[in-house]
């Protein structure tokens, strides 16, 4: 994917911080977003050949090797990029205390990426970057971005009350998959565009740059293409995950193929797989952020009534078909994943078109509450309930693939549920069926605000 989608906000703020650096001096900058979702790439548009001859850009990658093993990759780039040759650091302080007193005379943007994993190398590290920093912000140049993909890890880092970090960050980045407005553009560059091709690029990629590069190098229809021993797609999930999952990946794994098979409630995972679940539960929700917990949206914060979902798309496409099929991947019967893809895709797909109409509507930034509904049976399910407060207006949707198979006035009947529980006093509903045959409508009508 060599053309760059969107990001517009974020590449113009980095350019601007990095190239005022001389005036404002010292500035930290913290950037978060799961793997894949392209901060790599957004930091080599804002930093690589922007014309800023000024400032010189170093990118370290924190991988989990050694401290002197980083020491001794960081110390070769650094003379490379800088022309440095009789520098000879003992530890990760040493580089920091030398990059730190080098921007004092020559500006500098230096990246740090997987930063929250200094943890694993030399958590004390934080403590000598604190004082380094304290000491040097006044007069270096130093644009410092810490990036990360663990977004509870790197929060806490710069936000945990008793971390040494506490909010040294000048700015705060998160960066998010691309709205379902971009994949459209994607499809449209790529010459593929319909409403069906949109769904299954929403579940193949979540709007993860990654993703949608194989999907764009993919022929149609392109699970011939991604399902089979060259693709990278089958391995992904693994890949992806393990290393910060570490020793407990199963028990992680079991639970995310448990939840991306329709087993949503702490009660049915744990009677499916036997087994008790909840601190994996809360693992994933709080520290990996791959599962979300839904709550009616009438229901309080507190609520006990919780169903998980998994927040990425394809993800959740991997752990359905790739995972729970993992005797037949590991037989490399790419034939018969093919044939259990082809007889169950629309189901699952049909959830996720739920997913993607309210991913449209978040884009809309017309509504601010967004959820769904059902009561204390499990019953009277409504799929999409948005709100707008300002504009006193509720809209309530149904999700359908095909709009032929709508029934307005069961809509009417649940939408009664979820009014009664709302409470909410002369504001303007609205019933819709959204579909795949009206999806193209749908994102005109809720296209984003210029």
């Amino acid at each position: 994917m060599h053309k760059f989608y969107n990001r517009k906000q974020q590449l113009s703020k980095l350019r601007q911080i990095s190239s005022q650096i001389t005036n404002t001096k010292g500035r930290l900058s913290v950037m978060v977003g799961r793997r894949r979702v392209g901060k790599t790439r957004l930091l080599n548009e804002a930093f690589n050949g922007t014309g800023n001859a000024k400032s010189i850009y170093l990118y370290l990658f924190i991988s989990r090797k050694s401290e002197a093993a980083l020491v001794d990759e960081f110390r070769s780039i650094i003379a490379e990029r800088l022309g440095t040759k009789f520098f000879q650091p003992q530890s990760l302080r040493d580089i920091f205390e030398y990059l730190f007193d080098y921007a004092t005379v020559k500006p500098l943007t230096l990246v740090v990426d997987e930063f929250q994993d200094i943890e694993k190398v030399n958590s004390s590290l934080f403590s000598d970057l604190q004082n380094l920093w304290d000491s040097y912000k006044n007069t270096t140049m130093l644009h410092l971005v810490c990036c990360g993909s663990l977004y509870s890890l790197m929060t806490n880092i710069f936000k945990g009350s008793k971390q040494p970090l506490l909010n040294r960050d000048d700015y705060f980045f998160k960066i998010q998959p691309l709205a379902p407005s971009f994949i459209k553009e994607v499809l449209h560059d790529s010459h593929r565009y319909s409403a069906e091709n949109m769904l299954i690029w929403w579940c193949l990629s979540g709007g993860i740059p990654k993703y949608l590069e194989w999907l764009i190098n993919a022929d149609d229809p392109v699970f011939d293409e991604l399902i089979s021993d060259t693709s990278p797609l089958i391995k992904e999930g693994t890949h992806r995950l393990v290393e910060d999952f570490g020793a407990e990946h199963r028990v992680y794994f079991d639970v995310l193929g448990a939840i991306a098979n329709g087993h949503t409630t702490r009660a049915r995972i744990e009677s499916y797989l036997n087994a008790g679940v909840g601190p994996a539960l809360e693992k994933l929700d709080t520290d990996f952020a791959i599962i979300g917990k839904m709550r009616p949206i009438t229901s309080k914060e507190t609520s006990r009534d919780v169903r998980y979902r998994i927040v990425d798309p394809f993800l959740s496409f991997w752990f359905h078909f790739v995972y729970s099929n993992r005797s037949a991947v590991e037989m490399e019967n790419y034939t018969y994943l093919k044939n259990i893809i082809e007889r169950d895709f629309n189901v699952f797909s049909g959830k996720q078109l739920e997913a993607l109409f309210e991913a449209v509507l978040i884009e809309s930034k017309q509504f601010n509450r967004i959820g769904s509904y059902w009561d204390t049976k499990g019953e009277n399910e409504v799929d999409i309930v948005a709100i707008d407060d300002i504009n006193k207006r509720i809209l309530i949707v149904e999700v359908k693939r095909q709009a032929k198979r709508y029934q307005h006035n069961q809509l009417l009947i649940k939408s009664a549920h979820v009014l009664d529980k709302l409470k909410l006093k002369n504001y303007q509903i609205e019933l819709r069926c959204f579909s795949l045959d009206t999806l193209e409508e749908v994102m005109i009508e809720f296209s984003k605000p210029e």
